[in-house]
């Protein structure tokens, strides 16, 4: 009896490290769960992208101020929204009408909104300042791009670029001049130096360069709706061609 005592407080001696021992749980799997968590918010976080925004022209009007904003991806109108507007009923009403026909028509040119006429026509202003700006911003980046790849050729071949200012033409809308920026023999960019306050005028600048960079020349056909400031455009053109020829 007395030497049972000692084996079987040994047997009980071996079974508390069983007994306390307790099994892991799965704390390396929620880790690595987390951080699977975390590397696709981070992946999600950076996949947005952003267009173009275009700030309108205010166009004050006898219900109040009108004044939107345009997203542009290209020339495309992926976006607007009113920045400023009367505070009445049918203005509230028509805006989003005349969002949606904006989406729709990619242009300014739409229906007015019955009942908000005059809402209606600040807001086509003030959307045509923004296009005009958005396809003047797009037609100095490509004149910017042309002129850096003259820049590149010409300091591979020893030319270098030259800047004249055309004649003032004073026309019945106000006073047209350009400036003409030549690369080697051909016209690198224009930008104009003086033109007529005018909303045609506006629209019809952009179109006007683009066309003398394709044609190399005074040459070119004038914009509808814009007939006197094309014609002025076209001789202060001429007139800075020739100086430079001379």
């Amino acid at each position: 009896m007395k030497r049972a005592l000692p084996v079987l407080a040994l047997t009980v001696a071996g079974l508390i490290p069983v007994w306390r021992y307790a099994p892991s749980t799965g704390t390396t799997s929620t880790e690595a769960s987390s951080s699977s968590s975390s590397s696709s918010s981070s992946s999600s976080s950076s996949s947005s992208s952003s267009g173009e925004v275009v700030t309108g022209s205010t166009v004050d009007t006898e219900k109040g101020a009108v004044q939107v904003e345009v997203t542009f991806d290209g020339e495309k109108i992926t976006a607007v929204r009113m920045l400023k507007q009367p505070d009445h009923p049918q203005t509230t009403a028509a805006v989003p009408k005349l969002i949606e026909s904006t989406l729709e028509a990619q242009s300014a040119d739409i229906d007015t909104v019955s009942g908000a006429t005059i809402t209606s026509d600040g807001y086509k202003e003030s959307l045509q300042a923004a296009i005009d700006e958005n396809a003047e911003a797009a037609s100095s980046s490509d004149s910017s791009s042309s002129s850096d790849s003259a820049d590149s050729s010409d300091s591979a071949s020893g030319s270098s670029s030259e800047v004249v200012a055309g004649s003032t033409v004073n026309t019945e809308k106000g006073a047209v001049q350009v400036e003409v920026t030549f690369e080697g023999d051909g016209i690198g960019s224009v930008r104009m130096l003086q033109q007529p306050n005018h909303p045609q005028t506006t629209a019809a600048v952009p179109k006007l360069i683009a066309a003398t960079l394709k044609a190399q020349s005074a040459d070119i056909d004038t914009v509808s709706g814009a007939t006197i400031t094309s014609d002025g455009y076209k001789e202060s053109l001429q007139a800075a061609i020739d100086a430079r020829t001379a």
